[in-house]
């Protein structure tokens, strides 16, 4: 059996799909890969790049943080942030990176550092999505069967 995948922000429903083979994201513990039958699990996100394999294609998509729930086949991934990968503008997300940089050598303070180390973060993560989306053409990967 398939799974489904919902990934919704504050903002909008980013994903919802059914026949979903796997979905990888970047857990709390480091990275995991949720496929039909997982067990039940609650856990949170960090900032990263989650990648969702459907009828041969590998989709992906940037997240800054949020949780993750499964339950009976379904993935629902309740993100701060979430961009598909055709929605990140490359330039954009490097300047992000590098403002953030310069703001944490002139960051003071454990709130402040904290700030600009999540900014950093969803910088990063967006980029390394941008990296996937580069390395296939049409920002999508055939998965041969």
């Amino acid at each position: 059996m398939p799974l489904t995948l919902q990934i919704v922000t504050p903002e909008r429903i980013v994903f919802e799909e059914t026949d979903v083979a796997s979905v990888t994201l970047p857990g709390i513990e480091g990275e995991l890969t949720v496929l039909p039958s997982h067990a039940p699990l609650m856990t949170e996100l960090r900032p990263g790049p989650l990648f969702f394999r459907k009828g041969g294609e590998e989709i992906d998509v940037a997240l800054s943080g949020g949780f993750l729930e499964v339950r009976d086949d379904k993935v629902v991934v309740l993100a701060d942030t979430a961009e598909r990968s055709e929605e990140i503008d490359q330039a954009r997300a490097e300047e992000a990176r590098r403002r953030a940089q310069a703001a944490l050598a002139e960051a003071r303070g454990d709130v402040e550092i904290a700030a600009v180390m999540a900014a950093l973060q969803r910088a990063q993560a967006r980029l390394r999505v941008v990296e996937r989306r580069r390395r296939r053409p049409t920002g999508r990967q055939m998965i041969e069967q």
